[in-house]
């Protein structure tokens, strides 16, 4: 996936500035599996301009600045389209956690799980916020932009889940292998 695709599916919802698609949308919505900065969103929105995707204009306004307000073009709609109905390959995953633990040799056990028990109260707080996202059961979504949403917040709670299961199972095993080493180490 790509920044543009993400900003043209909010462009296809409404005109946006890019004021409002970072803060009400990827800083609400998305950030959980596709964050921007601001400086990427404006980035992003002037190559859109450029490719032709989508439109700006000055909106003018008495009381504060004038804002850039961006439309979806209909040569944009053809490309979210392409892109929304083509098949994806699976995402490659990095994980600055996986390689502290591949690695975790050069430190003592200890700071080790230190490091992943921060890491689980990390990721049972994005658990919660996630869990804070009110949008309906599956079984109760009203139309199918509410049920999109909820199937991909579904993901994220299995996915925050999984990963705290692990850290857990991570944590048990070098306790374990710490208490094993001990015991061979008095014989």
């Amino acid at each position: 996936m790509s920044l543009s695709h993400a900003i043209l599916g909010f462009l296809r919802q409404q005109p946006q500035t890019g004021y409002t698609l970072k803060n009400e949308h990827f800083d609400k919505s998305v950030a959980y599996f596709w964050p921007a900065d601001q400086t990427q969103i404006y980035k992003t929105l002037d190559k859109l301009v450029e490719q032709g995707f989508a439109t700006s204009e000055i909106e003018f306004q008495s009381d504060r600045p004038n804002r850039k307000v961006y439309t979806i073009t209909k040569q944009g709609k053809v490309e979210l389209e392409r892109w929304l109905s083509e098949a994806i390959e699976p995402p490659m995953y990095r994980d600055p956690l996986l390689v502290q633990l591949f690695f975790s040799d050069f430190i003592d056990r200890e700071t080790m799980i230190a490091v992943l028990m921060s890491a689980k109260v990390k990721h049972e707080e994005c658990l919660a916020a996630l869990k804070a996202i009110d949008i309906p059961a599956v079984s109760k979504c009203s139309d199918y932009e509410q049920l999109a949403g909820r199937l991909t917040l579904e993901l994220g709670f299995k996915s925050k889940q999984a990963y705290i299961e692990w850290l857990d199972e991570a944590i048990e095993a070098i306790k374990a292998m710490e208490k094993k080493s001990k015991r061979a180490a008095k014989r």
